[in-house]
């Protein structure tokens, strides 16, 4: 079991940049791969970013490459996702969640919300223009 409290969200301006946190608990955060997803309204749940169990292997969606950073500190059992130059379409709740069945995001299959196993309750971040 897994469990998993994301935050951080908030209201921001375009341009702006914003830290969410992911803190877990339950299995050993360093064994397995972390990602977060986010779902606009009417809009279904969206890969937003992916992490490996030691933070040597990131995977991005396009839309946020070079904007987003995605990092963890297995020391403190946290998860994080580092958002700049924000845009009013980055508008959405935001879910961190786990793997528990691979150390590394696999490769076909990681930016599928149906391959993840544990999924956090989300945070809200909404951008304004």
């Amino acid at each position: 079991q897994v469990q998993l409290v994301e935050s951080g969200g908030g209201l921001v301006q375009a341009g702006g940049s914003l830290r969410l946190s992911c803190a877990a608990s339950g299995r050993t955060f360093s064994s397995y791969a972390m990602g977060w997803f986010r779902q606009a309204p009417g809009k279904e749940r969206e890969f937003v970013a992916a992490i490996s169990w030691s933070g040597g292997r990131t995977y991005y969606a396009d839309s946020v490459n070079g904007r987003f950073t995605i990092s963890r500190d297995n020391a403190k059992n946290t998860g994080y996702l580092q958002m700049g130059s924000l845009k009013p379409e980055d508008t959405a709740v935001y879910y961190c969640a786990a793997d528990p069945r691979n150390p590394t995001p696999v490769q076909g299959y990681y930016y599928s919300r149906e391959w993840w196993d544990y999924w956090g309750q989300g945070t809200q971040v909404t951008v304004s223009s």
